[in-house]
């Protein structure tokens, strides 16, 4: 098992703050308080906290701040903060192909180094819960999984590693090269060696891993069977990317003779243990499929539009009761890299659509980035919403600066308004984040070696071509 965030010990008291609790009633107050006892949160509530509270460690000053949950992010690929700002005017498939060759050539220490670089970003802009769908394992690479679950706990945020894989090469009619793909077999005893090895089902658990075969032209018929069989026979979620570009959608037709969606329940893959990134080209009865099976959708709304693969139909999705995240996305397709601006992107792309300024409000975008989010991942009983007895992951806003000073509301201001900075970020009650930066990493470090790591890259993928 890999290490494990120590939760904190004593009373937090943060108050004379704005709060959103993001509850079931999307309880507010103007000014209010939390207390944190341990890894928990042991109340909520309007005014200043209660007098005579024993074995307080620390009181913060929540004046001009907003405490929400922290973010729940639900889609991204940490190896791609190496190759960020390539391709940049190419859609899905043209935008694979031209990458493909050089993410084959990663290795532990690349990972790891992406890993931080990556879960640093999200970090620094109020991310507490993270995943990772790594699916590229090129022979003799080393523990890239463990590279990433080890850069997590080092910085202290809780996280879902879904161990992703492809068997389905050029040769076979899939994108990637052949020598970036898995057996069958070596995939799935890989995946289920990697749960065993570090899958924590306990509440309050800073590590869980999910089965995750790519996508449907990367990964044979019998891997997303076997997989979903794999994952329902360990306990795990299971996660893919799904209807995400028209391309897709044409080449699942022509393979298999039937779209994703009525694909992916052919093979198992529709359910309450499932979610699927992007979901951008879902029909009526599509949409109908995911609300009643319970399956999940990751919304990357600014890597959709990076590679101009559409806008999905999240209000139509949130009506079917479809349990919908916000997603990252790897960084080669949303070079910033952080979640909370995706909580504007999703607010903003999706009142381009039918739905005009009814589609998202702005309560609804930070619901999806915070218990929307632990729904898709199944943590909605420990985190996503500032309630007593779920676990102390929180974020403290800073609101009274010149980028969000004059906006009245505070959920308005976070947002509609430019990132606002993070005063204070509290992973499982330990601090992860204060004034700004990470408090268990040096970031110039993290800077410094991502970017040997990724000159590296590049220079063994252009001595590989």
């Amino acid at each position: 098992m890999a290490d494990q965030q120590a939760a904190a010990t004593g009373r937090i008291v943060i108050d004379k703050c704005a709060i959103a609790t993001v509850d079931a009633q999307d309880t507010e107050y103007a000014s209010g308080h939390v207390v944190i006892n341990g890894n928990r949160i042991e109340s909520v509530g309007p005014g200043d906290a209660p007098e005579g509270l024993r074995d307080v460690t620390r009181r913060v000053d929540g004046t001009g701040h907003l405490l929400t949950p922290g973010l729940v992010n639900t889609h991204h690929h940490f190896y791609q903060w190496l190759t960020r700002g390539l391709a940049t005017d190419s859609p899905l498939f043209d935008w694979l192909v031209a990458l493909y060759p050089t993410w084959a050539r990663v290795d532990e220490e690349m990972v790891y180094a992406a890993a931080r670089g990556s879960l640093g970003m999200m970090a620094r802009g109020g991310v507490t819960t993270a995943m990772d769908h790594h699916y590229v394992f090129p022979r003799g690479a080393g523990d890239l999984l463990g590279a990433e679950i080890r850069a997590a706990g080092e910085l202290g945020v809780r996280f879902t590693a879904a161990r992703g894989s492809m068997d389905r090469g050029t040769s076979d009619g899939g994108l990637p090269p052949d020598f970036a793909v898995e057996t069958l077999e070596g995939a799935l005893a890989e995946t289920e060696k990697a749960i065993d090895a570090h899958h924590d089902a306990s509440f309050g658990s800073m590590l869980h891993v999910a089965v995750a075969p790519c996508s449907p032209f990367s990964v044979s018929t019998e891997l997303m069977r076997q997989g979903a069989e794999l994952a329902r026979r360990k306990g795990v979620r299971l996660h893919t990317h799904g209807s995400e570009t028209a391309e897709e959608e044409k080449f699942c037709h022509e393979l298999f003779g039937m779209g994703p969606t009525d694909y992916f329940e052919s093979v198992g893959w529709l359910g309450e243990d499932v979610w699927m990134a992007h979901c951008v080209h879902m029909t009526d009865a599509d949409i109908e499929a995911f609300g009643r099976t319970g399956t999940g959708a990751a919304h990357c709304p600014s890597s959709n539009a990076r590679l101009a693969a559409g806008t999905a139909r999240v209000p139509d999705m949130l009506a079917a009761g479809i349990p919908v995240g916000l997603g990252v996305d790897g960084t080669a397709s949303n070079e910033s890299g952080e979640l909370h601006t995706e909580l504007r992107n999703a607010l903003l792309i999706n009142r381009l659509g039918a739905h005009k300024e009814n589609a998202l409000s702005t309560r609804e975008a930070l619901r999806l980035g915070t218990l929307g989010g632990a729904r898709v991942l199944g943590r909605a009983q420990e985190t996503g919403s500032l309630e007593a007895g779920k676990l102390a992951d929180v974020v403290l806003w800073k609101l009274d600066g010149i980028g969000h000073s004059t906006i009245a509301d505070p959920v308005a201001a976070l947002v509609l308004g430019a990132a606002a900075p993070v005063t204070l970020s509290l992973v499982n009650g330990v601090p992860v984040v204060e004034d700004g930066r990470l408090t268990r990493a040096d970031e110039d470090d993290i800077a410094r070696g991502a970017r040997d790591e990724a000159r590296r890259l590049a220079k063994i993928a252009a001595g590989a071509g």
